[in-house]
């Protein structure tokens, strides 16, 4: 197995490219897919102030490592949820990655912050962990950004996690939700620009590029993210890609070029009809945002515990 590019001994295929790499080669690949993701989308320009989300796992980290090889002035910040030793462990990770690259770490604990964990959260909501998870992170993500001064928050969503989203989303026809399927969420009043520069490169990819670049990430899944349905829908794709290699770039990068904009009018007229939260001034569906609700919620007295929390959502 020859290297496409100098026909030295490679070290990973890329099936849906019918390419192998070596390993300088295969980092200037994913160097190059992120470069030119970021100008098609014209996702930031080279004297944004960038903020990276990393959670310590493979894709996060990756991407700031890339943006700083890009020469982006990327910062990262971490969001610690309580969720014991996987959260103890990816702390460590963001903070030992952030050190070897001498970058600024900004670091918020929900516990601590804000009175309660993601565990707790989930069980006075009365839903999924998953979703009082992906309900703070976007919250806390958008408040620390517009806090610090940054232009853009950029996120690891990869190829894999695009393509099983978009799955979810055409099997139920959440409308709304398509209409804001993409690489790029521009800003809005209360809102700050939101990017996905790795949704030209898969998993695997991600993985691969830490180890040859020696990254050391934390490989164990969240354990509350256990019956999540987009870890079907990955399944299911990773299926149809294994005998049609292409199928995934090809379902999500054909979406965002020949369907994408017939459902923006949805997602617009949600945008449109946003009120500012009455307790912390963020745009939101309701007189109160999701977040706040389940912060009062979860800083109640325990006699309050058992009863359910009806949660909007803070949209963007």
């Amino acid at each position: 197995m020859k290297c496409r590019v100098c026909k030295g001994a490679a070290v990973i295929d890329v099936r849906r490219h019918n390419a192998n790499f070596c390993a300088e080669h295969f980092i200037a690949h994913c160097h190059e897919q992120v470069r030119r993701t970021i100008d098609h989308f014209s996702m930031m320009q080279p004297d944004d102030r960038v903020l990276v989300a990393v959670s310590g796992g493979k894709d996060s980290l990756a991407l700031w490592d890339i943006l700083l090889s890009l020469g982006y002035r990327a910062d990262g910040l971490y969001l610690g949820l309580g969720i014991g030793d996987y959260s103890t462990e990816s702390t460590h990770y963001s903070r030992d990655f952030a050190d070897r690259v001498k970058g600024r770490l900004v670091e918020i604990d929900l516990l601590a912050d804000e009175g309660f964990d993601i565990p707790t959260g989930a069980r006075l909501a009365r839903r999924a962990p998953c979703s009082a998870c992906g309900l703070s992170k976007r919250h806390l993500f958008n408040r620390a950004a517009l806090e610090g001064g940054y232009d853009v928050v950029c996120t690891g969503h990869n190829l894999d996690d695009e393509a099983a989203v978009l799955l979810g989303n055409v099997l139920r026809w959440n409308v709304e939700y398509l209409g804001r399927q993409h690489p790029v969420l521009d800003a809005r009043p209360g809102f700050v620009r939101k990017v996905k520069p790795l949704v030209r490169l898969a998993e695997r990819e991600m993985a691969a590029y830490c180890v040859l670049r020696g990254i050391d990430y934390q490989v164990e899944e969240c354990p509350m993210a256990a019956g999540n349905r987009h870890i079907g829908y990955k399944e299911a794709l990773d299926g149809i890609e294994a005998g049609s290699p292409g199928t995934k770039a090809a379902f999500f990068h054909e979406f965002l070029d020949k369907a994408s904009h017939l459902f923006t009018p949805e997602s617009d007229v949600v945008r449109e009809g946003l009120l500012a939260c009455a307790s912390c001034g963020s745009p939101t569906t309701g007189e109160v945002c999701a977040f706040c609700r389940l912060v009062e919620r979860a800083t109640a007295s325990s006699s309050n515990m058992s009863v359910p929390v009806q949660l909007g959502e803070t949209r963007s």
